[in-house]
């Protein structure tokens, strides 16, 4: 059976984010998100010659096709990012036979006035503030000018934060805006990541580097919850070994791994049980669970009832507080 489609969530309302007309400050920089969606050109399709006096970044989160940069053709499959910065003229291409996705993040980003900067350099200061922030706002914006007009490997899974950021609108999630604007940063450093080589090795404490290989562990599977995940696939991942990481797990969240996990995907059912009237199949292969039925049986014994008894709770609670 083939994966689901990983950002199949943002087809309900592909356009959402981009009615938000979100803006922010970053650092010194002023960002005004003009475009932050998911779209497809359906097979054939041609989007031809043009350019931007703003920033965008395209991502191919499935199908094939082609981009002109420069004059210069590049294939494009699932995986793939490529920048076109302001002034970079460019044509895309679906492929003759597949139909080609894009997330697109196109922003405008604009340097603050000396006034606002001397109010942060105040701030930074008195003990409160941004000189960190503000120095990787100034190195990442800066080396997103310098980026080859190529497509690149997205290593650092920058189009993961497209989905985080809409379900953060989507479930109307207390904190939202901050997660957006988080999520849409997180998008900007991963995209120049891209272009980086691997870094070798993090120079930290034993006790700051278990503390930092559990943040990633978690990270990563957060982010990758719907999919099937193996204990030593993650531990791969954050480079020690299956028992290493089953150790911190034990130790920072005083459960196992296999634990971890299913508290992650059983919260994902939660929400879908109350905000969607999807099947439980459906929930079953959006939530990383390999069937209905076993869904069932380790929803019942986290929760002492059943799915469909849990919505139907949810439901009478609703319409009691109307």
């Amino acid at each position: 059976m083939s994966q689901p489609f990983y950002f199949e969530p943002m087809l309900e309302n592909p356009m959402a984010l981009d009615r938000l007309e979100l803006s922010f400050r970053w650092g010194a920089y002023g960002i005004r998100v003009l475009r932050c969606h998911l779209t497809s050109f359906p097979a054939g399709v041609i989007v031809n010659y043009h350019q931007h006096s703003e920033y965008e970044i395209h991502y191919i989160p499935c199908g094939k096709g082609r981009v002109i940069l420069d004059g210069i053709t590049h294939p494009l499959h699932e995986g793939l990012l490529y920048v076109t910065a302001p002034g970079v003229i460019h044509r895309q291409e679906a492929d003759e036979h597949e139909a080609m996705g894009e997330l697109c993040l196109h922003v405008d980003i604009v340097k603050l006035s000396d006034k606002e900067e001397a109010g942060s350099s105040a701030l930074s200061s008195s003990g409160w503030g941004e000189e960190w922030e503000m120095a990787e706002a100034e190195a990442c914006i800066g080396q997103l000018g310098e980026l080859p007009h190529t497509p690149a490997v997205d290593r650092h899974e920058a189009m993961k934060c497209f989905l985080v950021a809409y379900e953060a609108w989507r479930n109307n999630q207390l904190g939202q805006y901050t997660v957006i604007k988080q999520s849409i940063i997180q998008m900007l450093l991963r995209t120049v990541s891209a272009y980086k080589p691997e870094q070798q090795g993090v120079n930290l404490p034993a006790r700051d580097m278990k503390n930092y290989r559990y943040q990633m562990a978690v990270q990563f599977i957060t982010d990758n919850f719907r999919r099937p995940l193996t204990l030593e696939g993650v531990a791969e991942r954050v480079q020690i070994s299956s028992r290493q990481l089953q150790r911190i797990f034990k130790e920072k969240a005083n459960v196992s791994f296999s634990e971890y996990l299913e508290q992650i995907r059983l919260k994902f059912v939660c929400s879908e049980l109350q905000q969607t009237t999807l099947t439980l199949e459906k929930i079953a292969e959006r939530s990383g669970f390999t069937s209905s039925n076993y869904l069932h049986y380790v929803f019942k014994k986290a929760h002492g009832t059943t799915p469909n008894a849990y919505r139907e709770n949810t439901v009478l609670q609703h319409a009691s507080t109307m």
